[in-house]
């Protein structure tokens, strides 16, 4: 008998344009008259329709932005922001519709067979919603229906109803890269960019090109995500329907005592669970594809909502997206907020499965150590805010001090400028061992105790002969030249060798260059420094000065940047 054909569910999906933008109006960070466009700090990832009219296009650099359109105001991504900002409509929309699902801030995913039904058809649905969420929140959103996730997103962008049994023809034509607007995690987002670009290099650009693969290929060759990847593209759903029992859902609950109304002791809370949550998954090895969030108040209102999930989520954003929507809860973003202090604060994993395609590293699990020094960063964190715990990445740049960048426990660690890149006078290995956080001024002198000063076109006026100030140093026996700059008291130090100097120019395009020198230096006592002088802006140059230029930096001004072991 030949097997049953296998259908997609009918989904409605809801889509509010450049909602990055319109959660940074909502809440204040810029103004909806102006063009507004954002960043994260690689790129522009969002652009409000003004923005678009003066020619700033998602993916430009933000130079390239701020040339096309001189008035644009950037702001900076914040996924929490776009969180927060998006619970008002959820819950518009759950005023027509009940079953919401968040894919992402922007998207939600809604069930169409039933309410179309409900309301007569699946038009008077599409207006019945868009009218809803204009009346209640003033956002201008689309509305697509379709035959599975990928279809139904994309019906929604283009704003139309796709028949039934139609996705697939739906999705042909579309390019391969739009499989990146149903991920909603950042290992699913790292796993479909990879994808993209290895199936686009292979010739496959279109949708309808990779559909047409057979599954045994597609299995041997690109692996679990291809075959998730392929299911979209054919416009079936990622998990086809089972006929048997599924896992019982993983539900973890807290009683909040005393109750809560404050948004750090909900979270403090909602981080607790959210890591036992976590922690009961691995043990069982599934993973979910919904998470849901529940809360109770002391006079009985529930509060609940539903995060569609397509991969394992890490401890760290389970426990960023329930604290995001607490804040939106207990923030008085939304219309329907906590009337009462919560008492109760349920996380459920739904549509559990085995994590058959989620296995270890090459080498087994991570060690306990690491574990449990992931688990004090999250902890600290709690304690302290994002900002209190930093993992430093390496980037391109000239010195020290831009060749490094902090970031947030937690956050992806990339560089937000390439390592490859010539980078003109940035200093030679090695670098320092220590960096300070904050420079501190030193002075450089020559044998006759005169600051060594840089001149036009980077020279020395002066050999290095002592180096007043170094933190560490006993100074020198004798006088040396230290005494006739006032600088008795600071300890001077020999100078044994020096290189350099190397002279930066920064920005001499702008109206503000910056002009500036580095010399490596060995001392007799002490360690090895790295110092840099400001000589000022490169257009401030005196002629009758020496080539000293004259600006409101003192050019005499010498800072330690750096100490080598």
């Amino acid at each position: 008998m030949a097997a049953l054909e296998e259908t997609a569910t009918r989904l409605a999906g809801l889509w509010v344009p450049d909602w990055a933008v319109a959660a940074a109006v909502a809440e204040g960070v810029a103004a909806a008259h102006l063009p507004v466009a954002v960043h994260d700090g690689r790129g522009i990832v969002a652009v409000s329709a003004r923005a678009r009219r003066e020619g700033v296009r998602r993916g430009m650099r933000r130079r390239s932005a701020q040339g096309v359109c001189p008035e644009l105001v950037l702001v900076a991504a914040d996924e929490g922001r776009d969180i927060r900002a998006f619970e008002p409509l959820v819950q518009a929309v759950e005023t027509v519709v009940a079953g919401v699902e968040i894919a992402r801030p922007g998207i939600v995913l809604l069930p169409a067979r039933g309410p179309s039904r409900y309301v007569g058809s699946e038009e008077s649905l599409a207006e019945l919603l868009v009218g809803r969420v204009a009346e209640e929140t003033g956002a201008e959103c689309q509305v697509g229906i379709a035959d599975g996730v990928l279809a139904a997103v994309l019906a929604a962008r283009d704003n139309q109803i796709v028949p039934r049994g139609a996705a697939a023809a739906f999705l042909a034509p579309r390019d391969l890269r739009d499989l990146q607007y149903v991920v909603t995690t950042r290992e699913a987002r790292a796993q479909t960019d990879a994808l993209t670009d290895l199936l686009r290099r292979l010739g496959l650009r279109t949708l309808g090109a990779f559909a047409a693969l057979a599954h045994r290929d597609v299995v041997a060759r690109f692996g679990a995500a291809g075959v998730n990847a392929h299911r979209l593209a054919q416009g079936r759903d990622v998990r086809p329907p089972v006929v048997r029992r599924p896992e019982q859902d993983v539900i973890v609950r807290t009683e909040l005592d005393p109750p809560a109304m404050r948004i750090d002791a909900a979270a403090f809370a909602a981080r607790r669970l959210a890591e036992q949550l976590h922690e009961r998954m691995l043990r069982r090895g599934v993973v979910c594809a919904r998470l849901r969030v529940e809360a109770r108040t002391e006079t009985g209102q529930e509060l609940i909502r539903t995060w569609r999930i397509d991969s394992a989520l890490t401890a760290t954003e389970l426990t960023d997206r329930v604290r995001w929507q607490l804040e939106g809860w207990i923030g008085g973003r939304s219309g329907a907020g906590p009337s009462a202090p919560l008492v109760r604060l349920e996380l459920a994993a739904e549509e559990v499965s085995p994590a058959n395609v989620a296995q270890d590293g090459l080498w087994g699990q991570a060690r306990r150590g690491e574990v449990q020094a992931s688990r004090a960063a999250l902890r600290i964190q709690g304690l302290l805010g994002a900002g209190g715990v930093l993992v430093p990445v390496a980037q391109g740049g000239r010195d020290p001090r831009d060749r490094v960048r902090l970031v947030a426990w937690g956050d992806e660690a990339v560089p937000l400028r390439p390592t490859g890149a010539p980078w003109p006078g940035r200093i030679p290995p090695p670098l320092p061992a220590t960096v300070p956080a904050d420079p501190f001024s030193v002075q450089v002198l020559d044998d006759a105790g005169q600051v060594v000063r840089m001149g036009e076109r980077g020279q020395l006026t002066g050999h290095p002969a002592w180096v007043v100030g170094v933190p560490g140093t006993r100074g020198a026996r004798s006088g040396g030249g230290a005494q006739g700059t006032g600088a008795a008291a600071a300890p001077s130090v020999r100078v044994e060798a020096w290189a350099g100097p190397w002279p930066v120019t920064e920005r001499w395009w702008s109206d503000q260059p910056r002009r500036r020198a580095y010399l490596q230096v060995v001392l007799a006592e002490g360690p090895g420094v790295l110092v840099a002088v400001d000589t000022g802006s490169a257009s401030a140059v005196d002629p009758g000065s020496g080539g000293v230029a004259d600006s409101e930096a003192d050019p005499a001004s010498w800072w330690l940047e750096g100490i080598y072991d």
